[in-house]
This record gives structure tokens, sequence and C-alpha cells, in this order.
């Protein structure tokens, strides 16, 4: 494996749901400090500072840490766990998936359950059960057996899958937590290519907690960065998959890096957004404009910080979004980092002052 897919393979194997990033954040503070300063706030979002030939504009980059997830609710008397999501989770993705229950004794491996298909209805077995129907089964008999284990309440449950370099022709990955340690590595690299202290800004590059349950680190590190600009870096489902029509969705993998020009918490910076549009054609880089009308980013939240900041979000093409196994494309992230790179290098006082006219 080359360093990026190195990268890529230590974060989406680190264990990091919603509220439990102490993995990740590791992980993302060993990167930043031969960059420079690194701090974090007191939500435990870490932040990196890239220093350019000027103290302003600033610039910040944002990638959430945490993945998709559960968390113990309730430890049943005949040993099984029930369990709350963290984040958005399908309930047709969940049924005999793995799971690795972090506990203060270790790790507890079990599978999520639902009641035995022989013993259902006709029309009970051709339905996806509800996430409340469902438990986790780690072979226990009693809850006595479980609580043994080290298992308790409120212990954070994590998908259990390795990160696998598919058999294709192009570069092609499968991961779970994609969602989002693809930007974080994306953040990663755009930092690391800036290290020559070329660009006529200060780049505050952020690792956000708790981004599956609210934006929440996305607001606390926005009051201690106070950013002139953010650029988002998250993954943006698309729908090249037998069932979606044309229609629904023209985004593919491999198409390049998606543009978003629409979610449900934020329309971004027109003038920004034409900036990136502009500088992908100057790069011949391929950009898939897309909207999101079912769920939100980072820049939700810190768009809205004080008066105001100009944001949009770039997203990296994404398959099977919010699930134990999402697919990337190399080439797309390359890409993505190239335009995210050259963006933050036009960034200068003046172009930043003109974002609001």
């Amino acid at each position: 494996m080359d360093a990026i897919e190195t990268l890529l393979k230590e974060l989406t194997e680190a264990s990091g749901v919603s509220g439990y990033e102490k993995d990740v954040r590791l992980i993302m503070e060993r990167r930043f400090s031969p960059l420079g300063n690194v701090s974090r706030d007191r939500l435990g979002s870490v932040i990196g500072v890239q220093k350019g030939s000027s103290t302003a504009p600033r610039i910040l980059l944002a990638a959430h840490m945490d993945e998709i997830g559960f968390m113990v609710r309730l430890i049943t008397n005949e040993g099984f766990i029930k369990f709350v999501p963290l984040g958005g989770w399908p309930n047709q993705h969940l049924p005999a998936q793995r799971v690795k229950i972090q506990t203060s004794n270790g790790p507890v491996v079990g599978v999520i359950g639902t009641p035995p298909p022989h013993l259902l209805r006709d029309k009970e077995r051709n339905m996806a059960p509800d996430k409340k129907e469902m438990f986790i089964d780690i072979g226990a008999t009693s809850k006595k057996e479980v609580e043994a284990s080290g298992v308790r309440v409120g212990d954070p449950i994590i998908p259990v899958t390795d990160f696998t370099i598919l058999s294709v022709k192009e570069p092609t990955y499968m991961a779970k937590a994609f969602d989002d340690r693809v930007g974080c590595a994306l953040l990663i690299s755009v930092m690391e290519s800036l290290a020559d202290g070329n660009h006529p800004n200060t780049v505050y590059g952020v690792g956000t907690v708790q981004e599956e349950v609210g934006l929440r680190g996305a607001t606390t590190s926005a009051e201690v960065v106070d950013p002139d600009v953010a650029i988002i870096l998250d993954i943006g489902p698309i729908g090249d998959v037998p069932g979606i029509k044309p229609d629904e969705s023209a985004t593919r993998l491999g198409g390049g890096p998606n543009l978003l020009v629409y979610d449900t918490r934020m329309i971004p910076n027109l003038k920004l957004r034409d900036l990136v549009i502009d500088t992908a054609k100057e790069l011949e880089i391929p950009l898939q404009l897309d909207t999101l009308e079912f769920g939100g980013y980072d820049g939700g939240a810190i768009h809205l910080h004080k008066s105001g900041v100009p944001t949009v979000v770039i997203a990296l093409p994404t398959r099977h979004a919010h699930s134990h196994n999402s697919i990337i494309r190399r080439d797309d992230f390359d890409r993505a980092s190239g335009l995210i790179s050259a963006l933050v290098r036009k960034l200068n006082k003046e172009i930043v002052a003109g974002l609001c006219d």
C-alpha cells in the first residue's frame, strides 16, 4: 500500500463513533504536529494550524472525525443488548452485521440480531425490522454473563469492517467510516501539501466531533478559529447503482469530486462556489455538481458563525453511505486533494473580501 492507502486504512479501522472520537483524534494530532501548532476545543475537536505568508484571511478546512455507530441502551435478563443509534442508520443495513462494543475491559464482538425468519409470518419475513426490534448477541444467555464481559449501558458500539483494496482496474477502496474519515485523510493531505507556506493566508485544519448527531464540533470549533472562509471536506452519497433513475442522481464513482450547490442546512456562498468551479476548469479536474435533499454537513453550523462565513462543501463520491461498507475511487481522492490545495492558494485578502460583495 502507498502512503494514502495506509492513511485511509489507519483512519477507517480506528474506532470513533459520535462522542467517542479519541482514537481518531490521536491520529489527527500525530499527523498535524509536524506542521505547526495543534490544539483542541473543549468538546474534543482537534485544530491544526498551517501558517502561510499572512495571518489573514483565516481559512477553515473541516472534516468530521466521528462515524455512525451505536450505544448500549440496556441489557435484557436473557443476555441480549439493546442499542440506540448514533447517526442515521437505515434499518435494512443492520441485520447480521458484526459489531464491536468498546468496554472498560476491552472490545467485545457480537452480531446484530433480529427475530429468526423461520418463526416469522410470511408478510413479516420480507420486511426490514425496526431498530427497536433488533439486538446485539454476544453469545451470552443471561444479563450476568454480559455484565461479566465488561459491557455496560453507555458503551459505544462500532461496526467491524476491514479496509479493503478491491480487485478492479482502477484503485478502488471499501471500508467503514469513509463518512468522514475520507475527509480527514483529505484534510491531512491538503495540510501537508501546504507545508511550504506558499499560500496567502493561515489555514486551520479542524477534525470536528459529533457531526452525525447535530454538527456540534463544527459549532464549537468555529468559535475557536473565527474563520473568514470555510471549506467542508466530506462524502457525497451517489446514485450510480441499480434502482436509482438518471433524473434522481447524476453523480457517479470516478466522476471527480462533488461540489454541493445545496443541502438541507446550507446554500453555499455563490462567489466561493463559482471560484471552485473556475479552479477545477483551470486544472482540468472533472467536477460533479450535486444537491443533498436529506441531511447536511458541518457547513450548516459554520456558515452561521457570527455575521456569516462564506462556506462551500467539496465531497468525495461514495457508494453505500451510512452502512458497514462504503466504496470510493482513488482518482476522485487525488483530484479533490489537488483542487482544495489550489483553491486555498488563491484565497488572499482581496478575493476573500470580495466573496460577500
